[in-house]
């Protein structure tokens, strides 16, 4: 599906004059919050920035998955961008401005490494996605196991800087609207490396390996090769979307930022939203984070947690699992997928 079906626009208005309205919208909500909500201007910043965030990551994410590569790694590389830059300015002082670049570094060769004996060998579907599952269960391990770094299991944060404001540290913790526009400014990033891909011949010949790795290497596709640039690349997408994230909550833990868990959050959010759709990942990441805040609320709420514990904790994934089977039997398109073509039917008719 092209891009432009993502945002498809009204009759007689380009799609470009749309984008542009929508984008300085975005830019004006702060202002708007502060205005319309002063009493929590804070809170409503903070869901928007995660769900901007997030909404970058399932973009990365969906670099692949559409291309019919099921990883479950990607928490893996989200988990490498936030530690290793978390722990290269806790341990050597070095700043974030380099420490981001070298976690997206060791998570893309992280993701080459795994992926290349795969490609290589043509193991696909649901053996690479184990492959990608078994990556993911390492990482979580090494982060547990050393803890005198990593914090183990509990987690931990970077060193804050004085005030809590940095640029050094890239650290701006009470000033939430600076921390919006790096969050927005990192989503567009996002689209725009969506659409690039999108427009590429390189998208010609992953679908056609998608639909036949024979067929397209027998018209001189390099399977293996186009198969690895988009592992790389959304490897890296997803380790900046965590390093960005780390920096922001100023904490960093395997079951916050890494680990199956987070995999699993970022293959629901992308498949709820749309997968192959260019806003699809956005709308899943708007889905997640609301429906996550609104089941913490719940739980809390109704007292569950002082009834069932610690247990209480894990109904949010039971209700993301439930979901995530929906989706896939009634809703294989995604929410936004499933409007765009009822409009199209709606347009033949």
């Amino acid at each position: 599906m092209s891009a432009a079906a993502a945002v498809r626009p009204t009759r007689g208005i380009p799609p470009l004059a749309i984008a542009a309205a929508g984008f300085a919208a975005l830019l004006a909500v702060p202002l708007l919050i502060r205005y319309g909500a002063p009493g929590s201007e804070r809170y409503y910043l903070h869901i928007l920035i995660q769900i901007l965030i997030w909404s970058f990551i399932y973009t990365g994410w969906s670099l692949m998955g559409r291309f019919g590569l099921t990883s479950l790694g990607h928490g893996a590389f989200t988990g490498i961008g936030a530690y290793a830059t978390v722990l290269l300015w806790n341990v050597l002082g070095l700043t974030p401005w380099l420490g981001i670049p070298i976690g997206v570094a060791l998570a893309t060769v992280a993701a080459l490494l795994v992926s290349y004996p795969c490609f290589n060998l043509r193991i696909t579907g649901h053996y690479f996605a184990l492959m990608t599952l078994a990556l993911t269960e390492f990482v979580r391990l090494c982060i547990v196991g050393w803890r005198d770094y990593t914090g183990g299991s509990l987690g931990t944060q970077p060193q804050r800087a004085p005030g809590g404001v940095s640029l050094v540290a890239l650290q701006f913790e009470p000033d939430r609207v600076l921390s919006y526009y790096i969050a927005l400014a990192l989503w567009a990033f996002g689209l725009w490396v969506w659409l690039r891909v999108d427009r590429s011949m390189d998208r010609y010949a992953l679908d056609a390996a998608s639909q036949d790795e024979q067929a397209a290497a027998s018209v001189g596709v390099d399977v293996t090769r186009e198969k690895l640039k988009i592992t790389g690349l959304s490897a890296a997408m997803c380790a900046l979307g965590g390093a960005i994230y780390g920096q922001y909550q100023m904490y960093i833990g395997p079951d916050t930022i890494a680990g199956l868990g987070v995999s699993l959050n970022i293959v629901f959010g992308t498949i709820a939203g749309g997968l192959t759709v260019l806003l699809g990942p956005t709308v899943g990441a708007v889905f997640t984070q609301l429906l996550s805040e609104v089941l913490r609320v719940a739980i809390q709420g109704s007292g569950l947690s002082r009834w069932m514990g610690s247990s209480a904790l894990a109904l949010d994934m039971a209700v993301y699992g439930a979901l995530l089977v929906f989706f896939i039997i009634y809703m294989p398109k995604g929410i936004l997928g499933t409007i765009l073509e009822a409009r199209r039917r709606r347009g033949r008719g």
